[in-house]
């Protein structure tokens, strides 16, 4: 690992692995929590004919000409989502579409036109589909490094009003907050960090690094701070990994590598985030239906007492299996284990029999009556 550490190039992807996490795992929190997880695709594939139109007036393979034409077409595309949203009766989900589908055509064609037209130093252009990030200089660094200190920074000065906006932004536009300027300043800080993301990932890949890091940080968190924050880490984690997986096994992609272990990250959280992961819920699920099966033999016990108004009436266990349908040995255990009901014997019957204990009918009166409230 150390060799590795020490290699020149994989110290420059790691780098730029790092960069690409911080700026979409900071920067998709907003996007998830508008619910607009396509934009991030939206802008990543809006990109492609800014990238063409870089190269074509730059006349060579420019980084800094290629990433601002991206971010020039992929705020228009946002533009045309926003106007189709406010001036048509589309729904976001609509423009998105439209938006991704007709730029990556344009996108498509102007690659194609550029390929066949002779220019030597078109080669590798179409890596940015894909990424290369290999390729990845550290000039290119310094210019991912702008951006994504450019982008955080916004974050940080709008901290509060993007917050507001995310979560609730009608009361945000009772109080005077400019809604659409700030709808209009979140959506170009995702447009930046697809531009960080570019060479690494790639077109194709890059709203996976938008969006999976912050629904990784949204399972262990209701926090908006400790959201971004977690959202970082993870998008962190990815990126260097994702970089030392690439130099280890050659021939592997590293934009492929990365979005598959933020993929693992996102399934581990899905299951074991404490708060809202999946086996949590299982297991709560699976001892709700335990509590509920021991709550109705309580009731049933406590409902022959009564009927023969005798506390301590027994009830053989068959009976119980009869009356609910299923074997019901599991719950007569545990209400044992917690002293609610214990075994008689019920002569001359030889079967075993169960009765309330004195707590044991206290608790089903409870349960009773608050069964009659709920009523």
């Amino acid at each position: 690992m150390l060799g590795l550490l020490s290699d020149y190039t994989i110290q420059t992807v790691a780098m730029g692995a790092a960069l690409l996490g911080v700026s979409s795992g900071v920067l998709g929190c907003f996007a998830v929590l508008r619910k607009q997880s396509l934009l991030g695709d939206t802008l990543s594939h809006a990109a492609l004919p800014g990238i063409c139109i870089g190269f074509l007036i730059a006349g060579t393979r420019d980084i800094g000409s290629i990433l601002f034409g991206a971010l020039m077409t992929g705020a228009a595309a946002a533009l045309v989502v926003l106007l189709l949203t406010r001036m048509s009766r589309l729904k976001t989900d609509a423009a998105l579409g439209i938006a991704l589908s007709v730029s990556f055509a344009i996108g498509v064609v102007l690659l194609t036109h550029i390929q066949g037209g002779g220019n030597a130093s078109q080669g590798g252009l179409d890596s940015f589909l894909f990424g290369q990030a290999a390729a990845i200089l550290r000039s290119d660094l310094w210019i991912m490094g702008g951006i994504a200190a450019a982008a955080l920074a916004l974050v940080a000065l709008l901290w509060k009003e993007f917050k507001l906006v995310s979560f609730d932004p009608g009361f945000a536009a009772s109080i005077g907050l400019p809604v659409v300027a700030l709808e209009v300043a979140m959506t170009t800080m995702v447009a930046l960090a697809v531009i960080v993301g570019l060479q690494m990932v790639g077109v194709v890949l890059m709203t996976a690094m938008i969006i999976a890091p912050a629904v990784a940080a949204r399972q262990w968190t209701r926090r908006l701070g400790t959201m971004v924050l977690l959202s970082a880490v993870f998008g962190t984690i990815a990126g260097v990994v994702g970089a030392a997986l690439s130099a280890t096994a050659r021939g592997l992609a590293t934009g492929p590598l990365i979005v598959l272990t933020i993929t693992v990250i996102v399934m581990v959280s899905l299951f074991f985030a404490p708060e809202r992961g999946i086996a949590r819920d299982m297991v709560r699920r699976w001892r709700e239906r335990r509590g509920l099966a021991g709550r109705q033999v309580l009731s049933t016990l406590y409902g022959m007492a009564t009927e023969h108004h005798d506390r301590k009436y027994p009830v053989e266990l068959g009976a119980l299996d009869a009356f609910h349908g299923t074997a019901t040995r599991g719950a007569i255990a545990r209400l044992e284990s917690r002293g609610l009901v214990r075994p008689v014997r019920h002569e001359p019957e030889t079967t075993p029999h169960w009765e309330l204990t004195p707590a044991g009918f206290a608790e089903a009166e409870r349960l009773e009556r608050e069964l009659g409230g709920g009523r």
